[in-house]
């Protein structure tokens, strides 16, 4: 075959290439920065349009073109989002819908490991439309910064519709793309999202030296989203040989790459190669990942096993919570009430650095929230449990961090009051006193 006539034969406006979507469909859309521009504005219209009966829309993450396409509020009685992770987007929507005393979306909770395995063997999938970098000679795309579900989805898929950007970069590892299991394309050239990060305030900087200490030369590191977990990359850069293993590839990471302090020669998998499975940043790191060989994007559901993750001695994962119980379980999805964002990927790696050799769990918070009227370490969690006690191991505020291994419930207690806010400790201890605990 001739990969160029091939691709021609596929190439169509947006509009057409929507219209292979059955109008009771299960669409699975390509996640954060891999959402697709003028394929989403083509739905919208669709759907302004009459012309979906109801488009169930399955996906992680969105970003804000598709808070303003798609996920219109004036659209929800024809577009049906299931979301697996919340963001602003989606908790204006809710909002909006309690106003009105309506469902506004669906949350469907999911471990981010497990999210191919739902959307290619439970959800009906008749298509998924998602965003890819250019093919190269031989026939070949790859999906860039986002191989998350969408590699897998691709495969199980009645359509899989694609939005070539040449922006997005061209990545290495299980991210190919053959132009054969592609039924439509569009071209579409539109700058990336970019992310930006205010400064890390001075309590962000106290916990981020208290992890740093923890991290030693040859650790194979995963690392969340965020101002603390951009304060400790910009704090390792005298650290050497450290590993990458991570679900998400930020800038920060990637600086360690560019100075020398990673060089992922103590990694068990992938020896040499920074592993990832989906990417956010701006334009100088999508450069960065753009045709480099030390990359490596694999599916999620490789990614973020625990059972792969543990195979790399020294793993350690950093990642945030929002409410810490005096058992030691954590809520880093629910506040206020209302479901905030998701389980994403925090027990998988949470499980996977306590399996490995020498691993360390670090999750970290901010002793206080609103301004420093509530504590985050509390007697009861007010959400569901997103990492178990029976998991958790070290805790970090701004006051210090304990490790949770091995501990009875009232030794956790105490030492999770030692590191709370000093004007919620009293309190905790009279809950601890009069048994009100978890």
């Amino acid at each position: 075959m001739n990969p160029t006539v091939e691709y021609r034969s596929r190439l169509m406006s947006a509009k057409n290439a929507i219209e292979m979507i059955p109008s009771s469909a299960h669409l699975a859309m390509g996640m954060a920065v891999a959402q697709p521009p003028a394929l989403l504005d083509a739905l919208a219209v669709r759907a302004e349009d009459g012309r979906f009966e109801q488009l169930n829309l399955w996906y992680f993450h969105s970003m804000e073109h598709a808070g303003r396409t798609v996920l219109r509020y004036d659209l929800l009685d024809r577009v049906r989002p299931h979301c697996m992770f919340l963001t602003r987007i989606e908790r204006e929507l809710l909002r909006r819908g309690d106003a009105e005393g309506r469902t506004a979306i669906e949350f469907v909770p999911v471990a981010f490991s497990e999210s191919s395995r739902l959307l290619a063997e439970q959800v009906p999938v008749e298509a998924i439309v998602t965003a890819v970098s250019p093919m190269d000679r031989h026939g070949w795309l790859t999906f860039g910064t986002n191989n998350d579900y969408a590699s897998t989805v691709a495969r199980t898929a009645k359509r899989v519709i694609v939005e070539v950007n040449p922006n997005m970069p061209r990545v290495f590892g299980d991210s190919l793309l053959h132009i054969s299991e592609v039924d439509a394309i569009i071209e579409n050239e539109a700058p990336l999202p970019e992310l930006v990060f205010p400064d890390s305030d001075r309590d962000d900087e106290t916990i981020a030296r208290t992890i740093v200490d923890m991290i030693d030369d040859g650790a194979c590191l995963q690392m969340g989203i965020g101002t603390l977990p951009n304060a400790v990359c910009a704090m390792l850069t005298g650290h050497k040989d450290l590993g990458i293993h991570t679900e998400l590839m930020t800038p920060g990471l990637a600086k360690l790459i560019e100075c020398g302090v990673v060089t992922n020669r103590f990694k068990s998998t992938y020896p040499g190669r920074s592993v990832f499975t989906f990417a956010m940043g701006d334009r100088w790191f999508y450069d960065f990942l753009d045709d480099n060989p030390s990359m490596h994007s694999a599916p999620v559901q490789v990614v973020n096993d625990p059972r792969h993750i543990s195979k790399n001695d020294n793993v350690v994962s950093v990642n945030a919570t929002l409410q810490v119980d005096l058992g030691g379980a954590c809520n880093s999805e629910h506040l206020f009430g209302r479901q905030y964002s998701g389980s994403g990927g925090q027990l998988d790696f949470v499980r996977g650095a306590a399996a490995s050799k020498g691993g360390k769990s670090i999750i970290a918070c901010h002793s206080t929230a609103k301004g420093g009227t509530v504590s985050r370490i509390v007697p009861k969690l007010e959400g569901p449990v997103t990492t178990p006690r029976n998991d958790t191991q070290i805790i970090v505020t701004e006051y210090g961090w304990v490790d949770l291994k091995g501990r009875t419930l009232s030794e956790r207690a105490e030492a999770l009051i030692s590191i709370a806010h000093p004007k919620f400790r009293g309190e905790l201890a009279e809950s601890l006193a009069a048994g009100r605990m978890t």
